[in-house]
């Protein structure tokens, strides 16, 4: 994850932090020593083109950068979801704390792209992990960890048999998911 994180900041510092420096930078919400829209009225075209131009090469850079980790493999993108993994084993909360930590959760598949991807890296690393999924207060129900419904699964035969202390679910190199004690030490796969 780190890698991934530091590639993105290092992104934004070399597009905006020498923009900011000169005085040069036109808005961009949400930055912090950088006016947002409401400070943008009034602004000549050619400052509102050099707005534009930051952002689309922005936009280009970290296209560049996700195209670049998904070539070596340390990323899979499904749609706007990005999956990734830092190759670390955790318990079920650590692995949840690294992932919340760089602004993302446990990997959840919704659908089948999504739950190849992640059986990518599972296999990439010959390593079962843990997914963003845990047994809910109904018997036999699993929910993502938001709270919401499971709306795809992908259980492995006779699958899940919870044992009263299965309460997490991972996913084994197959793509397939059991569910498994949370204590265990598995894979991080962030989504992003």
């Amino acid at each position: 994850m780190l890698s991934y994180s530091s590639s993105i900041l290092i992104a934004l510092a070399a597009v905006l932090v020498p923009c900011h420096a000169l005085s040069k930078c036109p808005g961009i919400s949400g930055l912090p020593g950088i006016p947002g829209r409401d400070g943008l009225k009034g602004l000549s075209d050619s400052l509102a083109a050099k707005r534009h131009n930051a952002l689309a090469n922005l936009k280009h850079r970290l296209f560049q950068l996700e195209s670049v980790l998904a070539l070596n493999g340390e990323i899979r993108k499904v749609g706007e979801k990005i999956f990734a993994s830092n190759g670390k084993k955790a318990d079920f909360a650590s692995a949840l704390q690294s992932c919340e930590e760089v602004g993302g959760t446990l990997a959840a598949p919704r659908n089948e792209e999504e739950n190849k991807a992640i059986m990518d890296i599972v296999k990439q690393h010959n390593q079962y992990a843990y997914l963003g999924i845990r047994k809910g207060e109904t018997s036999g129900q699993f929910k993502y960890i938001n709270g919401m419904p499971l709306n795809y699964s992908n259980w492995h035969q006779h699958e899940p048999n919870s044992k009263g202390r299965e309460k997490c679910v991972e996913m084994y190199t197959d793509g397939t998911w059991n569910d498994k004690k949370c204590n265990m030490y598995r894979l991080t796969i962030c989504q992003l």
